[in-house]
């Protein structure tokens, strides 16, 4: 089964894409769809789309796993993060991919067991559980993979 994890943002999508063979998990991709500030919103939650749904398309999930939305005191940030969030979700609603939603603390709880802990602890749990040579990077890959592991382990 795939999976694959998004961390939404406007100016920069975190996506992991994990594969679970028995209890074998290998990470199959990771990175970032990044889009520039000098565009207008809507053409960069067009381009959030496209690139979405090509990633749907190449990997052709089970599932995806996407972190829930909380509000802190930056209500435009909040804005523009539930806006490139929506475009995820019509993306995979669209392509018939269920959806899984998952909190910061359920995700760091999934990975580490304390949703206490840091985010180099979460990153140093993700090499260690994926085998990775080196610390994903950059931070928004971590967290797309994060939280695709976070679904897996919670699935277990």
């Amino acid at each position: 089964m795939i999976v694959i994890g998004i961390d939404p943002g406007l100016a920069i999508v975190g996506f992991g894409v994990i594969q679970k063979n028995g209890d074998d998990i290998t990470p199959l991709s990771y990175g970032c769809i990044r889009t520039s500030s000098k565009k207008q919103t809507p053409d960069r939650l067009l381009e959030i789309y496209n690139e979405t749904c090509e990633l749907f398309d190449k990997y052709t999930p089970g599932c995806i796993a996407i972190e829930k939305l909380f509000f802190n005191k930056n209500v435009t940030n909040a804005m523009s993060v539930s806006e490139a969030r929506g475009v995820v979700l019509l993306a995979a609603r669209q392509k018939g991919i269920p959806v899984y939603e998952y909190t910061p603390l359920q995700v760091k709880q999934g990975i580490t067991g304390s949703g206490k802990a840091d985010k180099m602890q979460v990153q140093e749990m993700i090499k260690s559980l994926l085998k990775l040579d080196d610390l994903p990077k950059p931070d928004d890959a971590a967290d797309g993979l994060s939280i695709a592991l976070c679904h897996m382990h919670i699935m277990r």
